[in-house]
């Protein structure tokens, strides 16, 4: 069986490169999560993991699922938003789901529509 595990320096990376996409401070997502002004930046150098019911905290708050934070492939990490729309998406009956296939189609201004 292969393990992947993530050393605390490799975690913190991963969780400063997440925190930096959404654009905001260390100090300050710390402090929006409930923590001391210095919790994020000890757990990004590596210094301190989270709990994991702080870890599911700082998930919600970047809006990942966990699975997805240690996904590094950007197109494998859908937000909780896209994994929501995919839900939705799958319930549609086929003549629906294609109807919102040409309306991303449009979005993306895409000029043909491919059946998948």
């Amino acid at each position: 069986m292969e393990h992947n595990t993530l050393s605390k320096e490799e975690f913190g990376l991963r969780l400063a490169k997440l925190r930096e996409c959404r654009g905001v401070s260390a100090r300050q997502m710390s402090l929006e999560i409930g923590q001391n002004k210095n919790y994020i930046n000890s757990i990004e150098t590596g210094h301190n993991y989270p709990t994991m019911s702080n870890f599911f905290e700082i998930c919600d708050y970047l809006g990942i699922t966990p699975q997805s934070f240690f996904q590094t492939e950007e197109s494998a990490a859908p937000t909780i938003e896209q994994n929501e729309f995919l839900q939705l998406a799958h319930r549609l009956p086929p003549h629906k789901f294609r109807h919102l296939c040409l309306i991303a189609n449009d979005l993306l201004d895409i000029e043909t529509y491919h059946d998948y």
